[in-house]
Protein backbone atom coordinates (compact mmCIF):
# COMPACT_ATOMS: atom_id res chain seq x y z
CA UNK A 1 0.00 0.00 0.00
CA UNK A 2 1.44 3.60 -0.74
CA UNK A 3 2.41 6.07 1.93
CA UNK A 4 0.11 8.82 2.57
CA UNK A 5 0.87 12.40 2.06
CA UNK A 6 -1.53 13.57 5.09
CA UNK A 7 -0.36 13.19 8.22
CA UNK A 8 -2.58 14.02 11.86
CA UNK A 9 -2.52 17.57 12.90
CA UNK A 10 -1.97 18.68 9.12
CA UNK A 11 -3.92 21.95 7.87
CA UNK A 12 -5.29 20.76 4.51
CA UNK A 13 -7.97 21.90 1.90
CA UNK A 14 -10.68 20.22 0.22
CA UNK A 15 -10.27 19.71 -3.61
CA UNK A 16 -13.23 18.41 -4.61
CA UNK A 17 -17.50 17.38 -3.20
CA UNK A 18 -19.63 19.44 -0.94
CA UNK A 19 -17.49 21.11 1.62
CA UNK A 20 -14.82 22.01 -1.83
CA UNK A 21 -12.39 25.11 -0.76
CA UNK A 22 -12.81 24.39 2.62
CA UNK A 23 -9.66 24.14 5.22
CA UNK A 24 -9.21 21.90 8.46
CA UNK A 25 -6.99 20.62 11.05
CA UNK A 26 -6.71 16.35 10.29
CA UNK A 27 -8.18 14.27 13.52
CA UNK A 28 -7.25 10.99 12.43
CA UNK A 29 -5.69 9.40 9.00
CA UNK A 30 -7.69 5.73 8.64
CA UNK A 31 -4.62 4.15 6.62
CA UNK A 32 -6.21 1.13 5.95
CA UNK A 33 -9.36 2.93 3.89
CA UNK A 34 -7.18 5.97 2.93
CA UNK A 35 -9.22 8.34 4.05
CA UNK A 36 -8.94 11.00 6.84
CA UNK A 37 -11.09 12.83 9.47
CA UNK A 38 -10.69 16.54 8.87
CA UNK A 39 -12.37 19.09 11.54
CA UNK A 40 -15.55 20.94 10.35
CA UNK A 41 -15.69 18.70 7.28
CA UNK A 42 -18.18 16.64 5.62
CA UNK A 43 -20.61 17.02 8.64
CA UNK A 44 -23.22 14.20 8.70
CA UNK A 45 -25.99 13.30 11.13
CA UNK A 46 -26.36 10.37 12.88
CA UNK A 47 -29.14 9.07 15.12
CA UNK A 48 -28.22 7.73 18.93
CA UNK A 49 -29.73 5.59 20.73
CA UNK A 50 -29.62 6.90 24.98
CA UNK A 51 -26.95 5.75 26.95
CA UNK A 52 -25.06 6.89 30.02
CA UNK A 53 -22.33 9.00 27.78
CA UNK A 54 -25.72 10.94 26.09
CA UNK A 55 -28.67 10.02 28.28
CA UNK A 56 -31.12 12.27 25.81
CA UNK A 57 -30.29 10.02 22.69
CA UNK A 58 -31.20 12.20 19.58
CA UNK A 59 -29.45 13.41 17.02
CA UNK A 60 -25.99 13.91 16.73
CA UNK A 61 -23.71 15.67 14.33
CA UNK A 62 -20.17 14.55 13.58
CA UNK A 63 -17.07 14.54 10.87
CA UNK A 64 -17.28 11.39 8.72
CA UNK A 65 -14.53 10.28 6.86
CA UNK A 66 -12.81 12.04 3.35
CA UNK A 67 -11.31 9.79 0.75
CA UNK A 68 -7.33 11.27 0.96
CA UNK A 69 -7.01 12.23 -2.68
CA UNK A 70 -9.57 14.97 -2.14
CA UNK A 71 -7.44 16.91 -0.12
CA UNK A 72 -4.37 18.97 -0.21
CA UNK A 73 -2.20 20.14 2.14
CA UNK A 74 -1.38 24.05 2.29
CA UNK A 75 1.75 26.15 1.66
CA UNK A 76 2.59 27.36 4.85
CA UNK A 77 4.16 30.19 2.73
CA UNK A 78 1.26 31.38 0.73
CA UNK A 79 -1.54 29.15 2.10
CA UNK A 80 -2.70 27.70 -1.12
CA UNK A 81 -2.79 24.06 -1.87
CA UNK A 82 0.50 22.21 -2.60
CA UNK A 83 2.15 19.27 -3.78
CA UNK A 84 4.58 17.84 -1.56
CA UNK A 85 8.20 16.33 -2.17
CA UNK A 86 10.14 14.25 0.58
CA UNK A 87 13.78 15.48 0.88
CA UNK A 88 16.45 13.34 3.16
CA UNK A 89 18.44 15.55 5.69
CA UNK A 90 22.03 14.55 6.00
CA UNK A 91 21.31 12.44 9.32
CA UNK A 92 18.67 10.37 7.52
CA UNK A 93 15.63 11.59 8.70
CA UNK A 94 12.78 12.64 5.96
CA UNK A 95 11.32 15.70 5.90
CA UNK A 96 8.44 16.79 3.10
CA UNK A 97 8.50 19.95 1.59
CA UNK A 98 5.62 21.98 -0.15
CA UNK A 99 6.37 22.49 -4.24
CA UNK A 100 5.17 25.35 -4.89
CA UNK A 101 7.59 27.22 -2.26
CA UNK A 102 10.15 25.05 -1.20
CA UNK A 103 9.10 25.39 2.41
CA UNK A 104 9.30 22.48 4.82
CA UNK A 105 5.94 21.71 6.25
CA UNK A 106 5.93 20.73 9.97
Amino acid sequence: MNKLHIKKNDTVIVLAGEDKGKTGKVLKVLVEKQRAIVEGINIVSKSTKPSAKNPQGGIVKQEAPIHISNLSLIDPKSGKATRISIKKTEDGKKIRIAKKSGEEIK
